[in-house]
């Protein structure tokens, strides 16, 4: 399969990038390994994932972070890279607005 990351969770990675690297140096990358290695493993676990609304839900191994996703004609978009540290309502609301653009 193929993994398509969607402009809003390329966004949502740039902002843990420059949270983690104002953290210490070198964090920074080390989270985009992290979440890009997390997104990679949907190549093998795509669809196994716990469903939230009408994305699966991938908790990242390293960070507090979720990587939300669908698949659709064999290929899985990658919607959002929310930190979980987010308020719920947020993070609910947020993927609301996703659904919208989508439709």
């Amino acid at each position: 399969m193929q993994i398509k990351i969607l402009d809003e969770a390329e966004d949502d990675i740039a902002h843990g990038i420059y949270f983690y690297q104002s953290q210490k140096e070198g964090l920074g990358n080390y989270f985009l390994d992290s979440i890009m290695s997390d997104i990679e493993s949907l190549h093998i676990y795509a669809g196994i994932h716990i469903k939230i609304s009408t994305y699966h839900r991938l908790l990242s191994k390293r960070f507090p972070f979720s990587i939300y996703y669908k698949i659709k004609s064999n290929i899985i978009y990658i919607y959002a890279v929310l930190d979980c540290r987010k308020n719920p309502s947020w993070i609910k609301q947020r993927l609301e607005n996703q659904s919208l653009k989508e439709d």
